[in-house]
């Protein structure tokens, strides 16, 4: 129990920490003010056995009553207070932790981790910890600490009871020990039951176009039934383990009761205990237990406090790519990739590329889906870093920078276009949040998508779905276009980004990014010829290797996987049926 307790408390930031420790000094008192109604009913009852109830032994017993109840009214608030803010302070500081975390993290770990359990550990996981860990530990520790301090109390009016009191406190600790064992091994498939089942609940909200188009509701709805069911599974589980173990906890609580309430007569019948005192201790024998047992039912609740705190840190334990480079401003934007070469889990993606991008200079890389076009330009934005060689911008290894001073000089428009659920105003600003709202309208202009934001029910306040959910492919877009503009970054990174537009949208689009791309150094994947075959040079990618490089001319004049490429697209454009 202390080592979960000692594990939450390392979790916590040191204000929270302090506040936490501050809570236990608190509960000690809180016990200890508890404690007054042991020598309040004492008095009372010495002075009611011994007739002299007078003005003396009343003030005697109210003082200790009222000093009571005040103390543990006082110290409660306080108290709860500090334990309740300590807690959601924590879960809330560590979401932006790990949110911070990720921003810094290899491309690599979100390929191997999947969303299910990042959003588990995010939100179910840290909401139950802020709802629980307060509750569990107020309780555990004010349920400890009080019956400690009366247990102590007990020693001073008779010490065999005393030494009764801590046996069974020393049996409870014990039994506790088993259970929280026992609940420990349940916890686990809880935990990870509860992740699945957000993963696959994930998986299926964000497929259902295909899982529409394909007709495979049976499939897809039998993994959710099934993730549920297991789910379902696990907690009841876990219930059934913890509560005949928390009954058995509360069954000792209750003997010990029973056994001091016996003790306390028998020594009173054997002559070696007064009347007195054998009232007092029959009062604690109700007593001394009765807070040990709301901190045993809470101390099963440990272990998952604790197993949410291992899942928040392994999160945090992923190393970081090294950003903490320089603030550099290069004084080109000259991009030189030197003998570059990158493989994921041992498979070889990028095998020895070199090659140059000059300053406001367009570059098309084509070639075979897979051949590793997306990862040279993760590699040149340092969203992963190579394995052998170097990537520079202007001059200097992209490693030097900072992440952020090297973020500066890029603007990414993807095929999958992400819009956050929020304004369309403020999706553009995303691009320079402290944009002024005449700014913001400029860059949707130029990005051709003000004249559809203004036929919006509320124009640029209109707040779009998750993931742009309410809005068209083109639509989208051209507002990712508005927010790349917005940034008005000197090079642009351009991955598929008019291939599943309809024609309808092609020409607002076109026009959007050659108002993004003017006098920038553009970097782009394409498979559309109209696309490429004015770029300054193109390169042809296919296993990881550059196979051919030139411009369209060049590489019409000889044969390989471009001429092969244009040939077959002017094929298909002339394609009609007879």
């Amino acid at each position: 129990m202390l080592k979960m307790l000692k594990k939450f408390f390392d979790f916590c930031s040191r204000k929270n920490r302090n506040k936490f420790y501050i809570t236990v000094v608190l509960g000690v008192f809180d016990a200890l003010f508890g404690a007054l109604k042991i020598p309040a009913a004492f008095f009372a009852i010495t002075a009611v056995l011994e007739n002299k109830i007078d003005a003396q032994a009343f003030i005697t017993v109210m003082a200790f009553m009222i000093a009571s109840t005040l103390g543990k009214t006082i110290i409660n608030r306080f108290s709860q207070l500090m334990q309740t803010e300590a807690g959601y302070d924590t879960c809330a500081l560590k979401r932006i932790e790990i949110g911070e975390h990720l921003r810094y993290l290899p491309m690599g770990y979100f390929n191997d981790t999947s969303l299910g359990h990042i959003t588990s550990v995010t939100t179910n996981t840290l909401e139950q910890m802020s709802d629980i860990a307060t509750r569990a530990i107020m309780l555990v520790l004010q349920g400890s600490i009080t019956t400690a301090v009366i247990a102590v109390g007990m020693f001073v009016f008779d010490w065999r009871i005393g030494l009764i009191s801590v046996a069974f406190i020393g049996i409870f600790m014990a039994v506790n020990t088993v259970t929280n064992k026992r609940i420990a091994r349940v916890a686990d498939e809880k935990i990870a039951a509860d992740q699945e089942m957000v993963g696959v609940i994930l998986e299926f909200i964000q497929g259902i176009a295909e899982i529409r188009n394909y007709n495979i509701f049976a499939l897809n709805s039998s993994k959710v039934k099934k993730s549920v069911e297991r789910k379902k599974n696990a907690d009841i589980t876990a219930e059934t383990t913890a509560i005949p173990a928390v009954g058995f906890q509360m069954l000792i609580t209750k003997l010990a009761g029973v056994v001091i309430a016996g003790a306390s007569l028998y020594f009173y019948f054997t002559g070696t205990m007064q009347l007195n005192y054998l009232i007092t201790m029959l009062m604690c024998s109700f007593m001394v237990f009765e807070a040990l047992d709301s901190a045993g039912i809470y101390t099963a609740l440990l272990k998952i406090i604790g197993r949410g705190v291992d899942l928040a840190n392994e999160i945090l334990s992923i190393e970081q790519m090294d950003i903490n480079g320089e603030d550099i401003k290069p004084e080109n934007r000259d991009i030189h990739l030197e003998h570059v070469s990158f493989a994921y889990e041992n498979r070889k993606i990028i095998d020895d590329i070199t090659l140059d991008i000059k300053e406001k200079t367009t570059t098309a890389i084509v070639g075979p889906s897979g051949g590793g076009k997306t990862t040279i330009t993760s590699l040149i934005a340092r969203f992963w870093d190579v394995g052998e060689g170097e990537v520079t911008l202007g001059g200097r290894n992209v490693m030097d920078y900072s992440f952020d001073s090297l973020m500066e000089n890029f603007s990414f428009v993807f095929q999958r276009v992400y819009l956050f659920e929020d304004t369309i105003a403020n999706n553009i600003r995303f691009g320079r949040p402290e944009a002024s709202l005449e700014e913001v309208m400029e860059a949707a202009k130029k990005a051709r998508c003000h004249d559809f934001i203004m036929s919006l029910p509320d124009g640029y306040d209109t707040v779009v779905a998750e993931g742009g959910a309410t809005l068209s492919g083109g639509e989208k877009q051209r507002i990712a276009i508005a927010r790349a503009i917005m940034k008005d970054a000197p090079i642009i990174i351009l991955d598929e980004a008019t291939a599943n537009v309809d024609p309808e949208n092609e020409k607002e689009l076109t026009e959007a990014i050659a108002n993004l791309t003017r006098e920038k150094t553009i970097i782009m994947i394409a498979h559309r010829l109209k696309t490429v075959r004015h770029a300054d040079q193109i390169v042809v990618i296919d296993k990881g290797r550059i196979v051919q490089q030139g411009n369209h001319k060049e590489l019409m004049a000889e044969d390989g996987i471009y001429k092969n490429f244009v040939s077959g697209r002017k094929k298909a454009v002339s394609w009609k049926i007879a």
